[in-house]
């Protein structure tokens, strides 16, 4: 067993990363901001420019309509203009939707382009919406590297490794990360986590479909937004996970630090839904109210506005180290696992 890192110190060489950096849109990062991610001045002309890289995925036409619509203000300033198709070429579930999701953002007046590079010379902001999370480490690179401002779609990559070097790069290159699943948006495990809806959080139980694709550890490919809900309202100092499977049910219990217990409960057979229950000090909260894409995409646009993510990278990595360590776990029989075990060995 590897020995257990420090998790923080690496997270916080993480957040102080380069301010300064001038970006070839015509946007610069103006500091770095109490969360530890880069601030930006306003955008210079409107409608800013979005770009799409991944047709694969429902999302992507989905968010092309919610913000390319006249009547959302939410969106105002913004507009989809181009995609890149690609996307999966592997995974035949979801390549098989790229020339329907194609025919679909065209008809929204989006430009169909032959490249990534070819993207980010046309755009101010990037979408990077492939829903196979292999290729997202070389995509991601790319978009950093030509200057712009990206929100990562779930999985944010096809392995726990690959996760952690995309957070290298963004260090290096002082570049700001967001990733998250919609459902961090339910309306009950937000007031749980910023209208102190329940007191002090004591625990909570997430469940959400979980279905299974052999490329990607179990969770990254769907069960990443049960997972999501219970750090949204249980948050980061989770210490280690146990995990049982069987053919219809995923059950990951994880003990925080403070000795605090959340459990996810994936599900493939019989009625799915999403959804939990969070326990505080001051009463229970059942977490019901999923709707839709439009407050992630509210959250989405003010943070290209911004530069700064509305979720940290610790929090972000911890996510994706929960659920590499309920992999582990598996593969051990159930056997507890220290996300710092997963972390140290994926080069955190």
């Amino acid at each position: 067993m590897s020995e257990p890192i420090n998790r923080k110190h690496f997270l916080k060489s993480v957040a102080g990363a380069g301010a300064g950096m001038t970006l070839a849109s015509g946007y610069a990062y103006a500091g770095v901001s109490e969360a530890g991610q880069s601030a930006r001045v306003s955008p210079i002309g409107e409608p800013a420019r979005v770009g799409i890289i991944g047709l694969d995925t429902s999302h992507s036409p989905a968010f092309t309509r919610l913000i390319n619509r006249d009547d959302n203000g939410a969106s105002t300033g913004f507009r989809v203009t181009a995609a890149y198709p690609y996307g999966s070429r592997t995974i035949e579930s979801v390549y098989n939707n790229i020339p329907r999701y194609t025919e679909q953002v065209k008809g929204m007046g989006v430009e169909i382009v032959d490249s990534i590079q070819d993207l980010v010379s046309q755009v101010d902001f990037v979408l990077l919406e492939t829903n196979d999370g292999k290729p997202r480490l070389e995509q991601a690179i790319e978009v950093m590297e030509a200057g712009k401002i990206m929100y990562m779609d779930k999985p944010v990559a096809g392995s726990l490794k690959d996760a952690v070097e995309i957070v290298k790069v963004a260090e290096r290159l002082g570049a700001p990360v967001y990733t998250c699943s919609s459902l961090r948006y339910m309306k009950e495990a937000q007031q749980v986590r910023h209208n102190n809806a329940i007191g002090d959080v004591t625990g909570a139980d997430a469940f959400s479909p979980a279905s299974l694709e052999p490329s990607h550890p179990d969770l990254f490919w769907y069960g990443i937004h049960g997972v999501e809900t219970l750090f949204t309202v249980m948050e980061t100092g989770c210490h280690s996970v146990t995990r049982t499977q069987t053919e219809g049910t995923e059950l990951v219990v994880g003990t925080w630090e403070d000795d605090r217990i959340g459990t996810f409960r994936g599900t493939r057979a019989g009625r799915s839904g999403y959804g939990g229950i969070a326990y505080g000090t001051d009463g229970i909260m059942h977490m019901t109210t999923f709707e839709g894409y439009g407050p992630m995409i509210v959250k989405v646009l003010e943070y290209f506005r911004s530069g700064v993510s509305p979720v940290a990278v610790d929090e972000m990595l911890e996510i994706y180290a929960f659920m590499e360590a309920a992999d582990e776990s598996k593969r051990r029989n159930g056997a507890p696992v220290t996300l710092a075990e997963v972390l140290s060995e994926a080069g955190a």
